[in-house]
């Protein structure tokens, strides 16, 4: 975990962005690996928080979620507040019952848009899932089967369209790449990117 920790560390020394928190997005195509990699640092991390951008996004508004995403979570984190968030029922395609995000040194966001320009203000830092969008896609529809399959089909168009209007790539400060066994830590394109090591799973 040596390796890990040492970025943990590094992440903990950043200057805080949202208020008191360091608020580090995890962005990449949908199926590249976020959410496991966010658990892993988060984990590394002391178990940080970690907000995922399904909780806010909807069937009818897959990236229109930056509005309910600064008034629920950031600007109360900014006051530093709770962040009070009602995350989405994907089943039953509705809110749930509202959850509270109380402020910790560091936490993590993580989705599909999470380094977007209305929520880069608020970051201390962006890391980017590497990986191609069509295999990811790929790797996204076999882990949900065939019953999402008219899903993803709408997906990967809202998707395209919104990293074409929107990227994030170019803003990162490290790229995470997926190894056979386990992570390698690039240097983004970011001017404050850190330096590249990688992370094996055992460390991980």
């Amino acid at each position: 975990m040596n390796d890990l920790a040492d970025h943990a560390r590094g992440l903990r020394t950043l200057p805080p962005s949202c208020g008191p928190v360091r608020l580090i997005a995890v962005d990449g195509h949908a199926g590249s690996g976020k959410s496991t990699f966010a658990g892993h640092l988060a984990a590394a991390l002391g178990d940080a928080p970690v907000l995922h951008l399904d909780d806010l996004a909807t069937h009818d508004e897959l990236f229109g979620w930056a509005d309910r995403l600064r008034a629920q979570v950031l600007d109360p984190l900014s006051r530093g507040e709770p962040a009070l968030y009602t995350p989405y029922d994907w089943t039953a395609r509705r809110s749930g019952p509202p959850r509270t995000l109380d402020p910790a040194p560091v936490m993590l966001i993580e989705g599909v848009g999470a380094g977007r320009s209305a929520v880069r203000p608020f970051l201390a830092g962006l890391l980017w899932i590497e990986g191609d969008s069509e295999a990811s896609w790929e790797r996204g529809r076999h882990r949900d089967g065939p019953g999402l399959s008219d899903f993803w089909d709408g997906w990967t168009v809202a998707e395209q369209r919104h990293f074409a209007d929107d990227p994030s790539y170019p803003f990162a400060d490290a790229v995470i790449r997926r190894m056979p066994m386990g992570y390698e830590w690039l240097e983004g394109l970011h001017p404050t990117a850190v330096a590249s090591r990688i992370i094996t799973d055992s460390e991980a």
